[in-house]
């Protein structure tokens, strides 16, 4: 702090645009991220990227039954929704500490410290 009691505003700014830097650092890795999700014993597997983007499938021949197409289905739903539901997981663990760090996005905490922020 300065005297007078006043926050360092040229410290803040730059630990502000630190933080800016490792959220869209963050922000990258988790969208080149690739996660998998599976259903009926490893039968489904889905790829999703880190943004919940479906971006590969894959069926073990075993469960293809023309006579019984919904239970397909519903095992691809099933692998789609672990996939998305790890794709969270990850979102999480790489985003929630420097959401933190920046009082929370969305939730109108701003920067601590900042008037109007």
């Amino acid at each position: 702090m300065q005297p007078g009691g006043m926050p360092d505003m040229q410290q803040m700014l730059q630990q502000a645009q630190k933080m800016q830097e490792q959220f869209a650092s963050a922000q990258q890795e988790l969208a080149d991220a690739e996660v998998d999700g599976s259903s009926g014993g490893g039968l489904v597997t889905a790829t999703v990227s880190g943004g919940g983007e479906l971006k590969s499938l894959v069926i073990d021949p075993k469960v293809v039954d023309p006579e019984d197409p919904e239970t397909l289905a519903d095992l691809v739903v099933a692998a789609v929704r672990d996939a998305n539901a790890n794709a969270e997981k990850l979102a999480q663990q790489k985003m929630g500490p420097l959401a933190e760090g920046l009082g929370g996005l969305g939730g109108g905490g701003g920067l601590p410290g900042l008037p109007g922020m």
